[in-house]
């Protein structure tokens, strides 16, 4: 069984040696286009990579989480958008893996490895903001009689003002308020077939960065089964901590680093071979050398905090305790705030022509752009003071 498993990590690895650097050379067409690197996805659908988390007996490559942070930073060396989208699909996987039905689970996870679904994920809500643990919009349960039935279609409609890769998507994991009559917090996550929904797109797509994920604005509209309720009806919340919130600050985390370790990578040796820079210089070094902590220091929380969702995991142990959860968002802020912080003291040194020009051979001026956006992606300030509540919690201060 070991054998088999290094086998299949060292394939997935393998394929990355021809990704990243296709994952590179269009990275610059779709940043400047603000469109979806649907060529990128192409490339991982063929590569196996959709199916990663999905266990082999369903015809994935059945690996873990150090493999995901690893595939996800290598990636995000070549196109952080095309990382991020591949993360953000793997975590909703994660999430069929350990929560869908055995209906669902024997329907979704073959087609999903075979590369034929691509996952977006819909949290997002114009009441709500960005709030993963509540919803507006509700699920509307019963057959045409208005008697509720083991086979009664559930409708919904759903209006979300964020979606990765929306008009690309196979299927869509939503977060919906349980019914009409239930609390905002009643949250129920749901699974929907592209071809079980109505989908308009409205808005525009012109950000700063992460402009190739193309994270538009979406109205869907359909109806499903009542085994595609993910979870328990209602009970999102227990699906999020143990498995969307863990592994996408796992994986976010590792595309963040990705990116800023590659373009460190290439300022490195543009330093040491361009004969205008004195790399004797104390101060050259020293900037170099703060550099070099930030990424440390994140490339270390990452790797704890994923044994430590492993060893939790390992015990089929929820992933509620207080100390965990605030690993996890340290994990969160600290990753998204030093890595921008890196490559912006990289821009620095590096200077004008080669930091500040959208023409370099360095991409640091994407780099830049793109990791603005890390402190947002689930706001740092909402993380900030759920931290703080979580710490009140953990009296005993229990530190990675």
């Amino acid at each position: 069984m070991a054998d088999r498993s290094a086998v299949r990590v060292r394939d997935a690895l393998e394929s990355l040696d021809s990704l990243v650097p296709l994952l590179a050379a269009n990275a610059a067409t779709v940043d400047r286009e603000a469109r979806f690197p649907a060529e990128n996805l192409d490339a991982l659908r063929a590569a196996g990579l959709l199916g990663l988390l999905v266990p082999e007996d369903h015809g994935g490559q059945g690996l873990g989480l150090a493999d995901l942070v690893t595939v996800a930073q290598r990636l995000a060396g070549g196109c952080l958008s095309t990382a991020m989208i591949l993360a953000m699909h793997c975590q909703q996987v994660d999430v069929l893996v350990r929560h869908a039905g055995p209906r669902l689970r024997a329907e979704l996870l073959p087609r999903i490895a075979a590369g034929e679904v691509y996952l977006a994920s819909v949290t997002t809500e114009a009441g709500t903001g960005g709030h993963l643990l509540s919803a507006d919009a509700s699920l509307e349960r019963g057959g045409a009689d208005g008697a509720a039935t083991a086979e009664a279609s559930i409708r919904f409609r759903r209006d979300a003002p964020v979606v990765t890769g929306a008009a690309h998507a196979d299927g869509f994991l939503i977060t919906m308020r349980d019914g009409p009559d239930q609390g905002e917090h009643a949250v129920s996550l749901v699974y929907a077939d592209r071809a079980d929904l109505d989908i308009e797109r409205y808005g525009a797509w012109n950000p700063m960065g992460m402009r190739a994920t193309e994270s538009g604005a979406v109205r869907l509209a359909g109806a499903i089964r009542p085994d595609q309720v993910v979870g328990p009806p209602g009970g999102f919340r227990a699906v999020a901590l143990d498995s969307m919130i863990p592994v996408g600050h796992l994986a976010w985390s590792a595309c963040w680093l990705g990116a800023a370790r590659a373009v460190f990578s290439a300022l490195v040796r543009h330093l040491a071979r361009d004969g205008r820079t004195d790399v004797a210089s104390p101060l050259v070094r020293e900037r170099v050398a703060r550099i070099r902590l930030d990424l440390e220091l994140v490339s270390a929380y990452l790797g704890r905090v994923r044994e430590e969702v492993e060893r939790v995991r390992a015990r089929a142990a929820p992933c509620d305790a207080p100390s965990l959860q605030i690993h996890l968002n340290s994990l969160k802020i600290a990753a998204s705030e030093l890595t921008y912080r890196a490559v912006d003291r990289m821009v620095q040194l590096a200077g004008m022509s080669v930091g500040y020009s959208a023409d370099s051979a360095i991409p640091l001026e994407r780099a830049l752009r793109d990791l603005r956006s890390a402190a947002l992606n689930y706001s740092n300030d909402r993380l900030w003071t759920a931290t703080g509540g979580l710490c009140l919690l953990d009296r005993k201060v229990e530190l990675l």
